[in-house]
């Protein structure tokens, strides 16, 4: 029971995302030919939200739900990860047609060819434990 407020607020942003059609093929769509700002504006609101919160939690040093301090960890900088990553992560987004978080909310609605990208999201994942140690950081 105690974790019960994260599943509702988890159903409450599924719901939220779907409204917004940011789980939409179609907006994704348009948002890789650069025809709508529909999905761009989303993004960016997250963006400037989770910025924001992090500042919040930084200043107010705040503590998480089992009253522990949320520990921010400093990421070491660089360029070419972020590149490659993001080149990869938003390539295979295209190809798709969906990011992961969407996954879950798109079986919900009854799209069900998605779980072959969930199959696919759960096999690279565990691909990606077994060879992590294996790769530049």
């Amino acid at each position: 029971m105690k974790l019960a407020r994260f599943f509702l607020t988890g159903i409450f942003f599924g719901i939220v995302l779907t409204k917004a059609e940011a789980v939409s093929w179609y907006r994704i769509y348009e948002m890789f030919h650069f025809q709508s700002f529909h999905m761009f504006g989303i993004i960016g609101m997250a963006l400037f939200t989770g910025v924001v919160g992090l500042q919040l939690i930084k200043k107010y040093k705040m503590k998480d739900y089992n009253g522990l301090p949320i520990n921010i960890i400093e990421k070491e900088r660089g360029f070419w990860r972020y590149i490659i990553g993001g080149s990869l992560f938003g390539l295979g987004w295209a190809l798709v047609g969906s990011c992961p978080g969407p996954i879950f909310i798109l079986l919900g609605t009854g799209t069900y060819a998605i779980a072959v990208v969930l199959i696919g999201a759960l096999l690279g994942t565990y691909i990606y434990g077994l060879v992590k140690d294996k790769l530049p950081h």
